[in-house]
């Protein structure tokens, strides 16, 4: 089994050292890792891109592993944008995928949002929602523009 990179203390430091500790696990396919970012709650929840929704740290587990064996996946965080109180933060950020496939190296987009909550343990990921995106996605910051 791989070391972690991070002590769960160390990760739980802040919300950024969560989430930036979520993405190198998933980028590393070091699934322990990936979970030791998650709270310890029945009903944390994750939507991959066009996917159902996985509630729970199993299923979650299940789904992760799932996505890991079709080889290593590459995510890069861009524009990040977060909502932060003293107990809770949202971070919505934009995705970029790459994964190495027989047929080369193939890229795609997601628009994802992840919540964390500050726990008795630390930050912890409570929430991971992508959606399937592109890179010219607009940000919608003018009335009107927002479809609901």
């Amino acid at each position: 089994m791989p070391k972690p990179r991070y002590r769960p203390a160390e990760m739980a430091a802040s919300a950024d050292d969560v989430e930036a500790a979520f993405y190198e696990a998933l980028q590393a396919g070091d699934i322990e890792q990936l979970m030791a970012c998650w709270a310890d709650e029945d009903d944390i929840v994750c939507v991959h891109p066009a996917g159902a929704r996985v509630v729970g740290a199993a299923a979650i587990r299940s789904s992760f592993e799932t996505m890991l064996t079709g080889g290593r996946i590459r995510v890069t965080v861009e524009r990040t944008r977060k909502v932060e109180s003293l107990s809770a933060s949202v971070h919505s950020v934009l995705e970029r995928i790459d994964v190495q496939t027989a047929e080369g190296q193939q890229h795609a987009w997601a628009v994802a949002t992840n919540v964390f909550l500050k726990t008795a343990q630390g930050w912890r990921l409570v929430a991971h929602h992508a959606s399937p995106g592109r890179a010219e996605v607009a940000e919608a910051t003018v009335p009107g523009q927002l479809l609901h």
